[in-house]
């Protein structure tokens, strides 16, 4: 069972549409295949600063930037039985040519122990925004309405309500944040470039709202900023796997798909249990994908279970990864105007010799009838 909230919308049709005709392909965020207005000549990434910290938390001037939350909680109910949930949180921000800032939020319940799927999304222009660009070391402070978002060094908190469900969570990171690539910076060929980092262990407390029952919840969540002035054409998407082993190691990793569903570039971190990070070749990495999901909502189908397996000099992982629902697909044409699949998974497999439990996330994009 799944139900989309939609009782919080502000956004003019004239902004909205202007949205749709720059919008870039990553997670939750529409492509398209429109003629793009010129932003100027890009500077070679080489020549960018690396990510620094805490000023590069707080947001930027540039075209496209998002902090994104997932993560797992368990709690004790009333009666006292055990309930998991897996949590989705993130907001957009979104630059255009001389428009004020346009601010997009999803909100996503996966209630494990029912067996439901729920969501909700937010949009609001504010011409009364002022961006730091980065220049602050006050953080982020993020907001729609109720929803919101803040941090500074790793401490976070959010809170996000829709029917039935609602969050008031601290999150506290264990592990330094990991920049990518050394200095957070990804190039995307002549569509520009994209700075990120991610905190990947993450401690969560606070408390959920569940069916008018309030219930103190702990877990793990993982966290990713990234923003820049980049710009992706086409039909394509790409699949984003967060990978959290009860060994306290992490994985990250994507694979950038086009149009036709072939894999144009491969990105994968390890994170060891002590924060060492290792950079892994495509060479090492194969992901099988294990089964499919057809959604009756939108008539789309999507992989559902894959086996990961990594064979690197200092790295021997065979995972199996099984959605946790099958259905947590989110329709926010609304406000990204696009459709994709964000889900909690649990893992299984083996590292070398010894058996690894854990939970991730997994995120499908741009995957058609």
């Amino acid at each position: 069972m799944k139900r989309e909230s939609k009782r919080f919308l502000v956004l003019p049709l004239l902004y909205l549409l202007a949205l749709f005709l720059v919008s870039c392909n990553v997670p939750g965020v529409p492509a398209t295949s429109a003629q793009l207005p010129a932003v100027g000549p890009l500077p070679s990434p080489t020549l960018l600063p690396p990510v620094r910290f805490p000023q590069d938390e707080a947001p930027h001037r540039d075209l496209t930037e998002w902090w994104y939350y997932t993560g797992h909680l368990d709690a004790v109910t009333s009666d006292g039985k055990d309930h998991h949930y897996g949590f989705e949180l993130v907001f957009f921000q979104l630059l255009r040519s001389d428009y004020p800032p346009l601010y997009v939020a999803h909100f996503a319940i996966s209630d494990i122990t029912r067996g439901e799927f729920h969501y909700d999304q937010r949009a609001l222009t504010e011409p009364a925004a002022v961006i730091p660009n980065g220049a602050s070391s006050a953080g982020f402070d993020i907001s729609i309405g109720d929803w919101l978002a803040r941090g500074l060094n790793g401490h976070d908190h959010l809170q996000a309500a829709m029917n039935n469900y609602a969050i008031d969570l601290n999150l506290n990171a264990l592990k330094p944040p990991v920049v990518y690539n050394g200095n957070g910076l990804i190039p995307y060929g002549l569509e520009g470039f994209s700075y990120y980092y991610s905190r990947t262990d993450i401690a969560v407390t606070g408390t959920l709202l569940d069916h008018q029952q309030r219930l103190q919840v702990s877990g793990l969540a993982w966290m990713d900023h990234q923003w820049g002035n980049f710009l992706l054409l086409g039909e394509g998407g790409w699949d984003w796997f967060s990978i959290q082993l009860d060994n306290r190691s992490e994985i990250m990793l994507y694979l950038i798909r086009d149009a036709r569903g072939n894999v144009l570039s491969t990105y994968a971190e390890y994170i060891g249990p002590s924060a060492q990070g290792l950079h892994l070749s495509a060479r090492a990495l194969h992901v099988t994908v294990l089964g499919h999901w057809f959604s009756p909502v939108t008539g789309i189908t999507y992989p559902s279970g894959w086996r990961i397996a990594i064979n690197d000099p200092h790295l021997q992982l065979a995972l199996t990864l099984q959605p946790e629902l099958k259905d947590q697909e989110l329709v926010t044409t609304q406000s990204t105007g696009t459709i994709y699949w964000e889900g909690a998974v649990t893992i299984q497999g083996q590292d070398e010799d010894r058996a690894v439990r854990g939970e991730g996330y997994v995120e499908l994009t741009g995957y058609h009838r």
